[in-house]
């Protein structure tokens, strides 16, 4: 039993296998074992055929076929060598040139409307693109490109090309992943795929390792080969697309307000404008230690101080702290300014940009978001909802603990220790443990993160926060203690 327990040579219900199903169990591992021996043999020997050329395929196959169960590392040395092979022959894999008459979504956008099964042999066109799949039907083969977020077919067979040698050549040293030059007439296939039927093909740039046939699974890899994810998933390329509509949009928006834009230093000798963390550097011309910045306020005031009554920045900040989904350590912000002007005045633009901006984008107020929780609407429609952020924690705690006496701190007394003491207490009493540094100003971050920030799921602003936490903000209108 403990030898059982030890090998891990147990059933399903936790107790030890009999000896009957030990030999069944160890005659599988042999069965599979010798499996994987074979396995390997099989691909060595492919590898080893493809290498030395003696691969011979079908009738009608593509070469390309023979590789697609290669090892990985022998896949490369097989395409190192055959691109070798070609330059031999005086073919170059990397021509300096080609002509693209159309990209491939200004081709869908002349042709799509052709009938299914035509072809008009008298229109050219060239285009261009990373081969995504190749297929064989009978003679014909098909390549899929891709480029600019869609998909053109490649329809190809050795009598339509004209040349068969150059025909066999081409298609011969073709694989996933490759870059593709295409000249030829435009039509559709009798299944109403649009097509291009080619006279000519070249090759452009080789891929040299294999693309992945099921994408991948793991984000990881995602993240860091995001060239690769873009390969495997063309729509990561709207990602791409709705950040730039952003920022123009952003941009459009104040300059149209007379906002001027500027760009302000990003090393300084003094990290200031945010309580944060700063990445340091060194200045070797200077001798001198600096930082990355972690915001751009205080130049962007002194701006405004020196008569630029309007200014904004779009740019990189850099902090030195935590990651997770909403914060990492280079991100990119748009800070405005504007003198004669108060808060109530920054809070409606930004509800004028941010609705509007949606709106242009989307066509409407409300976007469907995907969280861990599922999808959700979120509803930018103005005006927004504005709470009160003491008055509004306040209320949101006492909802959730309602047997609770829920005990704030006086405004006026949020500068004094005793307003630490308060809050301390009132974390213990709700069950909240405190994350250091200690503060009033954490203490309070860290209630409106877990009770205020939870409740926002459409565009809220919480207002009237402590000087404690904005120091530099105008003081409060009626209520003192708050900005």
């Amino acid at each position: 039993t403990v030898l059982a327990i030890l090998l891990g040579n147990m059933d399903e219900n936790g107790k030890p296998l009999s000896k009957n199903a030990l030999k069944k169990l160890k005659k599988a591992e042999e069965a599979k074992k010798k499996k994987e021996e074979k396995e390997a043999q099989k691909k060595a020997a492919l590898a080893a055929k493809v290498a030395s050329g003696d691969v011979a395929p079908k009738k009608n196959t593509f070469a390309g076929a023979a590789e697609e169960d290669v090892d990985p590392t022998a896949y490369f040395e097989n395409r190192t060598k055959a691109l070798a092979a070609l330059s031999v022959e005086g073919l170059n894999p990397y021509p300096h040139k080609f002509h693209v008459k159309q990209e491939l979504g200004e081709y869908v956008t002349a042709f799509s409307g052709m009938e299914n099964g035509k072809r008009d042999e008298e229109t050219s066109s060239s285009i261009a693109g990373r081969i995504s799949s190749i297929r064989q039907q009978g003679k014909l083969l098909f390549f899929d490109l891709n480029g600019d977020g869609t998909k053109v077919q490649v329809m190809t067979d050795a009598k339509t090309y004209g040349d068969e040698a150059a025909w066999s050549q081409i298609c011969s040293i073709l694989r996933r992943g490759d870059i593709l030059g295409v000249t030829g007439y435009p039509g559709k296939s009798k299944k109403g795929e649009l097509s291009i039927f080619p006279k000519s093909m070249q090759l452009l740039s080789p891929c040299m390792h294999m693309i992945p046939r099921n994408g991948i699974k793991n984000v990881e890899i995602r993240f860091r080969k995001r060239y690769l994810d873009m390969i495997l998933n063309p729509d990561i390329r709207n990602i791409f697309k709705v950040r730039a509509r952003i920022i123009n949009y952003v941009r459009m928006y104040l300059d149209e307000r007379n906002f001027l834009e500027v760009e302000t230093p990003m090393m300084n000798t003094i990290h200031g404008g945010a309580t944060a963390k700063p990445f340091k550097t060194i200045h070797n011309e200077l001798k001198m230690d600096m930082f990355m910045r972690v915001a751009p306020e205080l130049y962007l005031k002194t701006l405004v101080i020196g008569g630029m009554d309007r200014v904004y920045e779009i740019g990189r900040q850099f902090r030195n702290e935590g990651m997770d989904q909403t914060h990492n350590p280079e991100f990119t912000t748009c800070e405005f300014y504007q003198a004669y002007a108060d808060y109530t005045d920054l809070m409606e633009m930004t509800e004028q940009m941010i609705s509007g901006m949606v709106k242009d984008i989307t066509g409407d107020y409300k976007i469907k978001y995907t969280n861990e929780d599922g999808p959700i609407e979120i509803d930018f429609t103005p005006p927004w909802k504005r709470i009160s952020m003491l008055d509004g924690l306040k209320e949101e705690i006492s909802k959730r603990h309602p047997g609770v006496a829920i005990v704030m701190p006086e405004v006026a007394d949020l500068g004094k220790e005793c307003a630490k003491d308060t809050l301390v207490a009132l974390c213990k009493a709700i069950g909240v443990e405190p994350k250091p540094p200690i503060t009033v100003a954490r203490l309070v971050d860290q209630l409106v993160g877990d009770y205020l920030e939870e409740i926002c799921i459409h565009p809220t602003f919480i207002m009237d926060h402590p000087e404690v936490m904005s120091p530099l903000a105008k003081y409060h209108r009626d209520r003192t203690g708050l900005t």
